[in-house]
């Protein structure tokens, strides 16, 4: 992404408004993502209606969104500590879930300022990691987190009848 392009982007807190935006970006982002990388990977009607479900997040999560002359093109949520639903797997520490950007922006360095607002609030909150899985097979996702510090808790790997996903954090100096 261009540094004029990234200067017009907004990192702020989803609203309720942005719900169904945000529910079709990652729809199309993790189905297009992994129907070219993982064809192997399919997405069934269930797990669209939960990643749509933005308002559910909200409740319990700092949901983000990157918007560009007015229109939602990113998010990622991060969960609190405890939070219900959270995957987190060390005490005290967030889990940062559903990165995704808009399809024709992939690649282009717009969930930089995604993942450092996260971070940000992760900071602010006091915790002492933040925990992520990625899906098996998904390299490409992992080496970006990867770059920005995060590394691989083969310990906390979720191995689900559904899927096998690859437990990563980023610790926090005191």
């Amino acid at each position: 992404m261009s540094t004029e392009l990234l200067e017009r982007v907004v990192i702020r807190e989803a609203r309720p408004e942005d719900d169904a935006a945000i529910g079709e970006l990652l729809v199309e982002a993790f189905v297009t993502q992994y129907a070219k990388k993982l064809p192997e990977v399919v997405y069934t009607e269930e797990r669209k209606r939960s990643l749509r479900d933005t308002a559910s997040k909200r409740a319990v999560a700092k949901v983000l969104v990157a918007e560009l002359d007015g229109r939602v093109v990113g998010t990622v949520a991060l969960w609190p500590p405890g939070a219900p639903g959270s995957e987190a797997w060390l005490p005290g520490a967030a889990d940062l879930r559903h990165l995704a950007t808009a399809v024709e922006l992939h690649g282009q360095g717009l969930s930089i300022p995604l993942l450092e607002a996260a971070e940000r609030w992760a900071r602010e909150w006091r915790v002492p990691a933040v925990c992520l899985h990625v899906r098996r097979g998904a390299a490409g996702v992992a080496r970006m987190y990867q770059r920005r510090g995060f590394t691989r808790e083969p310990s906390a790997d979720l191995d689900t009848p559904a899927v096998y996903l690859e437990a990563f954090v980023l610790r926090f100096e005191d």
